[in-house]
Order: C-alpha cells, then structure tokens, then sequence
C-alpha cells in the first residue's frame, strides 16, 4: 500500500522503520508525465523501497509569475504513482522544507554559471539546496534524474561528490513523444498547435551544423531563444514558445540518424 507523507517529522519516524532495507529516490515538482513515470520504474525495479518527492520548490524560480503557473496536479499525480507500485510519497508544503525562509543555501561556480545558470539566476542555488535537503531527508542508496536536465544533473552530481552525500545519482534517457519533443511538465501548458512546432527544437538540435544555425532555425520558427550552446559533448538549448520555456540537449555529433533512432523509442502521445 502506498503511503503519502506531508510532514518532515512523519517522514522522518517513516524512514526509521525503513532502516536496512534498499531505498530507491525519484524527486519531483509533480505534473508527472511518462518521463517521470520511466524514472519511478528504473528505481522500482532496482531497490526494495521505491520512494518519490513532489514539491514544488519556490527557490529555484527566479520569477514569482513562473512559479504561480507552474502545472500542479496531485490528484492525478498520486493515482499514476499509485499504478507504479511507489510505496512512500513525500508531498510537503514550503513550510516542511522551508521552516525558517531561505536562510541557508548551497551555492557552486564553475559551469553552474553558464547556460541556465546564466539564464536563471538563483536556478542552481534553489535546485541544489532543495536537493541536498531531499537527500538527507531520504537517505537513499540511488536516487534517478533525467537527462533532459543535463546541467542540473551534472551539477547535482558535483554536489553530491563535494558533500560526502553517500547516494549514487542515477542519470536516465530523456523520455520524448512521438514528434521527439521532450516530455516536460511544461508541455500542458502550450496549445496542441504549439506542442506539434516545440518539436522542432530537438530536430533543430540534431541536425543543425552548428549554434549559430540552431538560432537562426529556431527564431525563424517563432521560438525566443534564450541559448543554443556547446559544452563539452553535448548540444544545449533553452528557448520560449507561447511564452512557453523548454529546454534540450542531445549529445554530440548529433546526426539524422539519431533523431530517428530515438524517435523509435519515443514515448506514446
């Protein structure tokens, strides 16, 4: 039976019961989609214990109007965990997490500064501390991101090296639809003509010979680029569409074929 938790304190007396037995952790902002649901299913199949977070964490929003728009949708959410056999949610407000304000916060350099750390700022310094807070909190043995979120993934796994934090990061395929758009929570709020042209940005990543290419592609498309750029082998991009922020990556050289090859493993709309 799954369990859903909203307190740090009953999570915490929760967590003591688990002692011994292999944890696995899936954290999230809710609105779960399949790219979600394939994470939660790679750490139920690896560990005895398959827990998931959903918080919507306010400190890593850099615009309060962002946030408020951000897709909230816990009825649903804990239905589709429920069918993934999860056996602990932690679903806390700001105030579990948060007792005190944003006092103390983790902060890094180097390639934190660059791209969406450029872009968003505060964006790593929220994501960061939420996290180191998440992973103290359930003391697991591997916890599972997606590698759609590339940069947040590295740099949470820097964290975790820095910090002696004694969770190995599991990093997990992007998950696309059909069209090769990434899955995103983001996704629900674009209009279903807006969602069929959002899939030119993976197409655009994977075929254009170069950034100043993939700009060009973009913006002639109607996309308000925010950067296209190249950082060690991969291919990043964040742009708006409809108001919209998406962003991808693709690992480089990126070719034709590889946009079919993972179309072919796309997930159903």
């Amino acid at each position: 039976m799954m369990r859903v938790w909203n307190t740090v304190n009953e999570w915490q007396e929760r967590r003591r019961a688990l002692a011994g037995r292999s944890i696995g952790f899936v954290p999230t902002m809710g609105a779960l989609h399949p790219g979600h649901a394939s994470l939660v299913e790679r750490c139920r199949a690896e560990n005895e214990i398959a827990v998931v977070s959903i918080f919507v964490n306010p400190s890593q929003f850099n615009d309060p109007k962002d946030l408020e728009r951000y897709p909230r949708t816990l009825p649903s959410d804990l239905a589709l965990l429920k069918d993934l056999r999860v056996d602990e949610v932690f679903a806390p407000g700001a105030a579990e997490m948060y007792p005190h304000g944003y006092r103390f916060r983790v902060e890094a350099d180097g390639h934190t500064k660059m791209m969406e750390g450029a872009h968003r700022p505060g964006f790593f310094e929220g994501v960061m501390t939420i996290v180191l807070k998440l992973l103290n909190l359930v003391r697991a043995g591997r916890a599972y991101f997606g590698e759609k979120d590339y940069q947040q993934l590295e740099t949470i796994r820097d964290m975790v090296r820095e910090f002696f934090v004694p969770t190995e990061i599991v990093g997990c395929p992007t998950v696309r639809e059909r069209s090769g758009l990434a899955e995103s929570s983001r996704n629900a709020l674009l209009s279903a003509t807006a969602r069929e042209r959002a899939a030119c940005l993976f197409r655009t990543l994977t075929t254009a010979a170069d950034p100043a290419e993939a700009r060009a592609i973009l913006e002639s498309q109607g996309f308000v680029v925010d950067y296209v750029e190249e950082y060690r082998d991969r291919r990043f991009a964040a742009a708006f569409l409809e108001g919209v922020r998406l962003i991808d990556n693709v690992s480089l050289p990126a070719r034709p074929e590889q946009f079919q090859r993972e179309i072919a493993h796309a997930s159903l709309p």
